[in-house]
């Protein structure tokens, strides 16, 4: 195993899937590709309201640009490691990074059980049903998660 995709959120389930990874890379020596994928959520910061639709996204990507550096910089200094940001659809660009990047495993977290994720589906489910890559999909206790019901 040579290369890892990380799909990290926003969630506090984001620095477990992360740990996870990490393991992973030390166990294979595997380089480590973090991916967060932003689309324009249904809340906006109030300084968005104010903005262009291009302003908004730059200020999406820029932000989840510095919290991706903040987790990186969490890693040990000789692991390699690669960030991206990227703008979408969280399964299909986590899908599509994984066949441009040739990895060997995608690592994602699941959560957000909400009535709402079974009817249409998690960005997890969608990613197993969407990849040929091998995934590693990590679970948290209930309590854990509680926050983001």
């Amino acid at each position: 195993m040579k290369k890892i995709l990380v799909a990290l959120d926003t969630s506090s389930v984001a620095n477990v899937v992360l740990q996870r990874a990490l393991e992973l890379a030390n166990a294979y020596r595997a380089k480590l590709l973090l991916v967060r994928v932003v689309g324009l959520p249904t809340e906006l910061p109030p300084e968005a309201l104010a903005m262009d639709p291009d302003s908004v996204t730059g200020l999406l990507v820029k932000t989840a640009e510095r919290d991706l550096a903040r987790l990186a910089a969490t890693l040990p200094a000789e692991l390699e490691v690669e960030r991206t940001v990227q703008v979408g659809t969280p399964w299909r660009i986590i899908c599509d990074l994984a066949d441009d990047y040739d990895v060997d495993l995608v690592v994602i977290g699941a959560h957000g059980h909400r009535l709402l994720d079974r009817v249409l589906g998690t960005t997890t489910n969608r990613v197993v049903a969407h990849t040929e890559r091998s995934m590693h999909i990590v679970r948290t206790p209930r309590e854990a998660t509680a926050g983001n019901a």
